[in-house]
């Protein structure tokens, strides 16, 4: 196996341009190529001209958070919702109303190996302690069957030049949205393995590679072992996140992605709601995650990303597209409900964004009550990211009334062009 680990960025891309003669002679094996995505990437926090809005064609929402200090870090994906994807992170000092320019950047591209190899899946979390995460994933090619969820913290997010942690891989897969504290004290995380049709090297629209054939040889074949871990997972930790251990899981019927997320009801029970074919889909568990209900579908839904928390009221926000009993013909129509009996009913319903081709939201609840929306609109064409701003009571009347809500508000706009690989 390849190790790069404890060499410098200017020695590793030398081993890695020597792998890549090695491929192209036939000496390097699939399972060397595969182990590049086991090798941490580096952690840009001085992003160049190459990572500016006029340098980028794409944009999709990875997430958001607040922290302690009243900063907002948003994430999201450039290169494309493909094997050609990075991170951008920005931030705002002023609860959303302006964006710093990118900030940190996580591009693992630079692994030419005759496969790219990418970031796509992630999120941004302020744990109890006060510690900015951040999730990403990194597979070779589009996904190559194992992936990894890798996490990075700062401990100072407010600061000027905030300081982030060497990355660290936590398991295989895939985590989109953010961990959930418990009562207990226990932190659980979602974590995806993706189904094997997910496996491809390339599903890049620019790039001739697209076709199936054109994968290397044995790259739908590999890691077969880990077929029976092909789910919905729960990870928890006990130890504010210096560990975690896998604790159960949920296979989905009509799975896509899962994307699932996690809620700890009144009565003790875990409810967890995964995106499917079919709808929203949701699984039950009373022992702390370690054994789930049959899943069944829940909400209809178009297949998309959704959004739901606890908040400090004690209702439940659920953001989706359409009504809560609608499936939308289009991602389209973004609203958010509240629910104040843990999801048997819903009230009210605030329109986020009426036009088609927006989706993916993600967001949080500041100690003022103020919640945010973020989310990504056209991810090719007009390739924005937006925010909304609102409060329970503009929810409940289904407008923006409260003094400093507002829709619509621009994260960021990638206006350059398409990427080559």
């Amino acid at each position: 196996m390849i190790q790069l680990s404890g060499v410098g960025p200017s020695t590793a891309l030398l081993l890695l341009a020597s792998l890549a003669t090695a491929a192209a002679a036939g000496a390097a094996t699939l399972p060397e190529i595969h182990d590049l995505a086991l090798q941490p990437p580096a952690i840009n926090a001085d992003p160049g001209p190459q990572y500016a809005d006029e340098a980028r064609d794409m944009n999709m929402v990875i997430g958001m958070d607040r922290t302690p200090g009243g900063r907002l870090w948003a994430a999201w994906v450039s290169g494309g919702d493909s094997e050609l994807a990075y991170f951008v992170l920005a931030t705002s000092d002023d609860g959303g109303d302006t964006w710093s320019k990118p900030r940190l950047v996580i591009d693992p591209s630079n692994a030419p190996s005759g496969l790219p190899r990418r970031t796509l899946v992630g999120n941004l979390w302020t744990d109890p302690k006060g510690r900015l995460w951040l999730f990403f994933d990194l597979a070779m090619g589009y996904f190559d069957g194992r992936a990894g969820a890798w996490a990075i913290t700062c401990d100072n997010p407010d600061a000027p030049r905030p300081i982030w942690s060497a990355p660290r891989r936590i398991w295989h897969g895939a985590t989109l949205n953010k961990p959930t504290v418990l009562k207990s004290g226990e932190w659980l995380m979602p974590i995806s393995l993706w189904a094997r049709d997910r496996i491809h090297a390339s599903t890049e629209r620019h790039r001739p590679t697209c076709d199936p054939k054109a994968m290397p040889p044995g790259f739908r074949d590999a890691f077969r072992d880990l077929d029976p871990e092909r789910m919905a997972h729960v990870f928890a930790s006990a130890d504010e996140g210096k560990t975690w251990a896998k604790r159960g899981g949920v296979r989905f019927q009509r799975f896509d992605f899962d994307e699932h997320m996690l809620v700890e009801l009144r009565d003790g029970r875990l409810w967890m709601l995964a995106r499917t074919l079919d709808g929203i889909a949701e699984s039950h568990s009373s022992d702390q995650g370690r054994t789930w209900t049959a899943p069944r579908v829940r909400f209809p839904h178009i297949n998309a990303r959704f959004h739901i928390r606890r908040l400090a009221s004690g209702r439940l926000l659920l953001v989706k597209h359409g009504r809560i009993d609608e499936r939308t013909p289009q991602r389209c129509h973004l609203t958010a409900f509240l629910s104040d009996d843990d999801g048997q009913t819903w009230r009210g319903g605030l329109l986020l964004d009426e036009r088609a081709g927006i989706s993916y939201p993600d967001g949080f609840q500041a100690p003022d009550g103020t919640i945010s929306i973020i989310y990504d609109r056209n991810r090719y064409a007009d390739a924005e990211i937006l925010l909304a701003r609102f409060r329970e009571d503009d929810v409940l009347s289904g407008r923006f009334a409260s003094p400093a809500s507002k829709p619509r508000i621009l994260v960021n706009k990638a206006t350059g062009r398409a990427r080559t690989p």
